[in-house]
């Protein structure tokens, strides 16, 4: 059983940051890839940014410049560092883990308004 949990949703005013964390446990090892997707009203959920275990990654370019991926392979945890944010950011974020396997949370609500 895995279970993954995001935190760090919020509210921001134009311009600011947010800084969203998710944390994979249970019986899961050698994380391929770590993302974070979003999921905005009436719109379909698309990738964020993902980060591969040999510390590639790949950003939205919508994001590209604003946004930071970061791991951490010992604790099972992935972050997403957003700066600059856009009231086009506000959006459901989601933590996706794997392979190996397919793992979402639960998802954290991230609005940018003043």
């Amino acid at each position: 059983q895995v279970h993954v949990v995001e935190s760090g949703g919020g509210l921001v005013a134009p311009g600011g940051s947010l800084r969203l964390s998710c944390a994979a446990s249970g019986t899961i090892s050698s994380i391929s890839a770590m993302g974070w997707y979003r999921q905005a009203p009436g719109k379909q959920r698309e990738l964020v940014a993902v980060i591969f275990s040999t510390r590639s990654t790949n950003y939205a370019e919508a994001v590209k410049g604003r946004f930071t991926i970061s791991r951490d392979n010992a604790k099972k945890t992935v972050a997403l560092q957003m700066n600059s944010l856009k009231p086009e950011d506000t959006a459901v974020y989601y933590c996706r883990i794997g392979p190996p396997g397919d793992y979402w949370g639960q998802g954290t609500q991230v609005t940018v308004s003043s």
